[in-house]
C-alpha cells in the first residue's frame, strides 16, 4: 500500500511539473528572453514584497531546527516567511482524512502559499534535494518569483557542477557554506547589506 501511494505521488509530481511546462507559453524566436525575467508586480494594499516560501527537507528534528534558524535570520530582517513545518499542514495532523484528501489539502495549501510570496527560498540539503522543494521551486520559478538557494551538504558535488542545473538555475543567488553555522552567518552579511 505505501508503495502505492508513492508511485501515486511521483505520478502527480510529474503531471505538475509537465502541467506547469506546457502553461509556460515558449516565447517567439524574434524575442529576446532572460534567464531570469523580470518580475510582474501585483498591485495590492498587503503587498510588502518581502513575503518568502521557505522550501526544503523538514522530515527529522535535526532538519526543522535547522530550518527555524534560518528562517529567524529571515524574519530578524523583517522578512515575512511561511514554512511548510510551522506553518502549513503536516498530514500526520489530518486524522480520518484518506490519502487523496490529505494531499489535495497540503497540496492546495502550499501552491496557494507559494502564489502569495514574493521569494522562495530553498535548502537544497541531502543526498538529493528534497522532491516536494524541487516542485516548489519550479512553481516559484514559472510564477516569476526570486529564488535563493542555501547549501551546506557535501554529499552532492558532482564533477564541477553543485546541482543539477534545472535546480541552480532558477536561483538569483546560491549560498554554499559546508558549516551550517557559517551559511547562516553568510547569510546574516549579505541581508545586513542587501533585501532579497
Amino acid at each position: 500500500m505505501k508503495k502505492n501511494i508513492i508511485v501515486i505521488l511521483r505520478v502527480l509530481l510529474c503531471a505538475v511539473i509537465m502541467f506547469m511546462a506546457m502553461s509556460c507559453a515558449a516565447p517567439a524566436a524574434e524575442e529576446k528572453t532572460d534567464v531570469n525575467p523580470p518580475i510582474e508586480k501585483e498591485a495590492s494594499e498587503d503587498k510588502t514584497d518581502k513575503r518568502i516560501y521557505f522550501a526544503g527537507p523538514m522530515f527529522s528534528q535535526g532538519e526543522k531546527d535547522f530550518n527555524l534558524k534560518l528562517v529567524k535570520v529571515l524574519e530578524d530582517h523583517g522578512y515575512e516567511v511561511f514554512l511548510p513545518q510551522r506553518d502549513g499542514i503536516e498530514a500526520a495532523l489530518l486524522e480520518g482524512k484518506t490519502a487523496e484528501e490529505k494531499l489535495k489539502i497540503i497540496f492546495e495549501k502550499d501552491v496557494n502559499e507559494i502564489t502569495k510570496a514574493d521569494i522562495l527560498v530553498m535548502l537544497i540539503d541531502g543526498r538529493v534535494p528534497d522532491e516536494g522543494a524541487c516542485i516548489e521551486l519550479g512553481i516559484a520559478y514559472a510564477q516569476g518569483k526570486r529564488c535563493y538557494g542555501l547549501k551546506t551538504d557535501t554529499r552532492t558535488i558532482q564533477l564541477d557542477l553543485d546541482n543539477n542545473p534545472m535546480i541552480e538555475g532558477c536561483f538569483i543567488r546560491y549560498f554554499k557554506n559546508y558549516s551550517g553555522d557559517k551559511l547562516i552567518e553568510e547569510l546574516e552579511q549579505y541581508l545586513s547589506e542587501n533585501d532579497l
